[in-house]
């Protein structure tokens, strides 16, 4: 192209910008996908982020946070301490509110680590939402909409983005029960998650494949056994009790065998639920971690 010709090319150009014909590309459009084996996708609505401090110590710096967003605003607590190494990110079993974990929150900030909590969709806390319900979760995949269940995942991708930015800090995935099963396919979604933690929780036993069509399809992709393999090269933890009386310590045991390594399974002392024990065993782990990092 002749000098002429390069100069007329770049005046068009800047006509076109001046007129706005040429634009930075837009944000990919909200959305799910489910494949042929069960396998979800997503692109999680756009989220912001809100935090007001409840209380400030030398130890910690307790808040509350609200991340907004277009399907409803997600309620959290964390507690932070001033040079933190790492974060927990955690969802509650069913029917435990985020104030529930914030003596265990206080505990983690003091010994290094932001811990926040999410007030899950339909746990009867700040965040509105229906106790899990597959059925209705499904007519909604049927009909396009968001099921509570993907958004519920979404949730947990919005705030891990929030504490890494706020932070510049690795974040990991904790659940215990039902919000264990939330933290799983969360953690093998994203991988921005440093690992996963599951506490006395289980997939569904790959269930899905019982049925044909939308309805193995759905199952498929609510199950954390589903997304095992997707977590290679991350770490994974499994806690799980012998006298779990909520769900059985084999079906822990069968989500352990699906995810890929590196990972540990932890038989420990109690019932169902997180405990001192877990927390002892979780912060140790993570110490060494971050001590063989220097």
């Amino acid at each position: 192209m002749t000098p002429r010709g390069v100069l007329l090319l770049g005046i068009a150009l800047l006509a076109a910008l001046m007129a706005g014909c040429l634009q930075a590309p837009a944000p990919p459009a909200a959305g799910y996908h489910v494949n042929g084996s069960g396998v979800l996708s997503l692109t999680c609505p756009p989220c912001q982020a809100s935090e007001t401090v409840l209380q400030e110590t030398s130890e910690y710096t307790l808040s509350h946070i609200v991340f907004h967003g277009s399907q409803g605003d997600v309620y959290a607590i964390a507690a932070s301490p001033p040079r933190p190494r790492a974060g927990f990110l955690m969802a509650p079993g069913a029917g435990v509110k985020k104030e529930g974990h914030q003596p265990r929150a206080l505990d983690y900030a003091r010994q290094g680590y932001v811990f926040l909590v999410l007030d899950v969709r339909g746990n009867g806390g700040e965040t509105s939402g229906r106790p899990l319900d597959l059925q209705d979760d499904f007519q909604r995949f049927r009909a396009g909409t968001w099921p509570e269940y993907y958004l519920s995942v979404c949730d947990f991708s919005c705030a891990r983005s929030y504490l890494a930015a706020r932070y510049g800090i690795p974040v990991y995935a904790l659940g215990e029960s039902n919000g264990g099963r939330y933290a799983a396919i969360a953690a093998a979604l994203d991988p921005g998650f440093a690992g996963f933690f599951g506490v006395s929780t289980s997939g569904f036993g790959m269930a899905g494949n019982q049925y044909s069509g939308d309805a193995g399809r759905f199952l498929l992709s609510v199950d954390p056994e589903t997304y095992g393999a997707m977590m290679a090269g991350r770490p994974s933890w499994i806690f799980h009790s012998r006298e779990d009386p909520v769900i059985p310590y084999e079906q822990g045991l069968a989500l352990y065998d699906s995810l890929a390594g590196p990972k540990q399974f932890i038989s420990f002392n109690g019932t169902h639920g997180m405990n001192e024990e877990v927390d002892a065993r979780i912060l140790h782990d993570c110490g060494q971690i971050y001590a063989l990092a220097g």
